[in-house]
């Protein structure tokens, strides 16, 4: 692991682990980053790998230990970021017994994992070590090495270890001749083309700018493409999807050509019906699994780009463009006259909070942020610059993870800012995470959005016309909890309060919290609202009446409407 660049690992220690670790405090090369759950160790893992592109390691002991693991690994593989998971195991004798802590974590892993094997003896570790290191980063997923106590123990002569680095593999990969003359012809035929892409145009900025301003196309991104795609970008018009803008869904819905780079966007909704679908992607298994495709391309989007270019004809007309860009600025200037300070109405304006934390924070700033509404608020206030990086739960979507993504974050990167947008909900999941913060002295900056609800369910629940139950969460003062533990925290209840606070956070030299009290029926509409949805939100407020909470209603309406008409 130390030839191959490995610096740290993440985990928390167990007796079935003692070999492992004690090797790690032995090392030179490789750190232990201890946490308070192994949840939070592949979660850091998971971010870790995301941001640096390099393989990140995380450990449990055997039986829970290990099992802990499984929610974050699972947000690496659907990440696709090369992580190794050290699963220790019970004595080898005793497996089949019904052993203290037995479980078969070959079968547990194997869903989320590209690799997963049992190191049975010591004297299979070095190539079976070797194979999961390489499986995991030529694939960009996760690797299980389930390895029982005693094989730690044990000892090896040196001559067994036939050590080389495990280092990603470069190669050039496009389609073929043909296929890029396809695909030219359609392009060149198309008068209304537009470029979605996603998280596979990383590191081909440049060759996209390109190819939209030839096609004369709007670029749209999915989330996970936002930081690759968003900044310095004069044909950006926005995302598209549950969390995303009109503009994007408009370029969308009305290109006769859609051209998808990298990006296997789930929500077959938000295609076109009648458009031309060409669609990019390394893993030949995600053509077409959206939405029907007229021609599937196997290839590196950037490699693809510098081969496709000069088989096209420059087009000169602009008017699908410029009509997607004036859409954009319209639905952009809509989406920042919510981000204000409300004259100083409570409670807080969650758009007005992400809106000061991307004004103040710096330009090479790394986001994390929870699935719920904070990943809404990062997703439309969060400005990208090619410094600035986002890592969060995009395809697993689990709670949890601002926190425990920021843990990773700071780690690989302990000089740069990290800033966790969490939700009150997903922060007391993993609550016991701001205690890392302070042992492991990560400077990571949590801004928590308290609404005292499960506040995303609580909008899937009244668009599907379903009375708000179960949800209410009933919060401590967070600032106060984390002064008590040793971390700088403040609570902002008005709006006229939250800059200062926020400033005062980022320049604190340590971890700081911030609990801001904001809104909880600020409405987060998608771009398009199906017939569906609009029967659910009338019968969520017929429902709600008749349940004998109509001051919800009216609390619902005056957020999202009075006010609106005011401004």
């Amino acid at each position: 692991m130390a030839a191959s660049g490995v610096r740290r690992v993440y985990g928390l220690p167990g007796d079935s682990l003692n070999g492992f670790t004690d090797a790690i405090r032995r090392s030179d090369d490789v750190t232990w980053q201890h946490v308070r759950h192994e949840e939070t160790a592949a979660f850091a893992a998971t971010a870790d790998a995301a941001l640096t592109g390099q393989l990140a390691v995380c450990a449990g002991s055997c039986g829970p230990g290990n099992t802990h693991l499984i929610n974050g690994l699972y947000d690496a593989q659907r990440t696709r970021v090369p992580v190794l998971a050290i699963a220790a195991h019970i004595p080898l004798a005793e497996v089949g017994t019904g052993y203290f802590q037995e479980t078969h974590p070959q079968e547990l892993f194997r869903e989320c994992s590209v690799y997963c094997e049992l190191v049975s003896t010591p004297e299979m570790a070095p190539r079976l070590v070797e194979i999961a290191m390489r499986t995991a980063v030529e694939e960009n997923g996760v690797a299980v090495l389930v390895i029982p106590g005693e094989v730690f123990l044990a000892k090896l002569p040196d001559r067994a270890w036939n050590i080389r680095p495990v280092l990603p593999t470069r190669s050039v990969l496009r389609p073929d001749d043909a296929s890029l003359r396809h695909a030219a012809a359609l392009l060149n035929a198309g008068s209304r083309v537009t470029i979605l892409g996603g998280a596979g145009t990383a590191g081909a900025h440049a060759e996209l700018i390109q190819l939209a301003d030839t096609l004369k196309s709007p670029v749209v991104h999915a989330f996970r493409g936002k930081d690759h795609i968003e900044y310095d970008n004069p044909f950006d018009v926005g995302m598209t999807g549950l969390l995303g803008f009109a503009s994007g869904y408009k370029a969308i819905k009305e290109a006769d050509v859609l051209l998808m780079l990298g990006t296997d966007f789930p929500y077959s909704q938000f295609y076109p019906e009648d458009a031309t679908v060409i669609q990019v992607d390394l893993r030949g298994s995600h053509l077409g699994r959206r939405t029907a495709v007229d021609l599937g391309l196997v290839g590196d989007v950037k490699d693809t780009i510098a081969a496709l270019l000069p088989l096209l004809s420059p087009k000169a007309d602009r008017t699908h463009l410029d009509r997607a860009l004036h859409h954009y600025q319209r639905t952009r200037a809509s989406l920042d006259s919510l981000a204000v300070n409300d004259r100083d109405r409570t409670p807080i304006r969650p758009e007005y909070v992400a809106g000061v934390v991307n004004r103040l924070a710096d330009d090479d700033t790394v986001f994390t942020f929870d699935v719920g509404s904070p990943t809404i608020w990062a997703a439309r206030y969060l400005t990208m610059n090619g410094k600035r990086r986002l890592s969060g739960s995009f395809t697993h979507g689990t709670m949890a993870c601002a926190l425990t993504h920021a843990i990773g974050a700071q780690t690989a990167f302990p000089g740069r800012q990290v800033v966790a947008l969490a939700g009150d909900g997903g922060l007391s999941m993993m609550f016991g995470e701001l205690l890392t913060l302070v042992q492991n002295n990560l400077p990571v900056k949590v801004v928590v959005f308290n609404n005292s609800s499960l506040n995303f369910v609580e909008l899937e629940m009244k668009s599907a016309g379903v009375v708000n139950f179960g949800t209410d969460l009933k919060n401590p003062d967070f600032g106060a909890v984390a002064q008590a533990i040793g971390i700088f925290g403040r609570r902002v209840e008005q709006p006229g309060e939250l800059e200062q606070a926020i400033a005062d956070a980022l320049a604190h030299p340590g971890p700081a919290l911030i609990d801001v009290v904001v809104s909880r029926e600020e409405l987060t509409i998608p771009p398009a609202i199906t017939a569906e949805q609009a029967k659910g939100f009338t019968l969520y407020a017929i429902r709600t009446i008749l349940a004998g909470r109509g001051d919800e209603l009216l609390d619902l309406v005056s957020t999202n409407v009075a006010r609106r008409i005011l401004d």
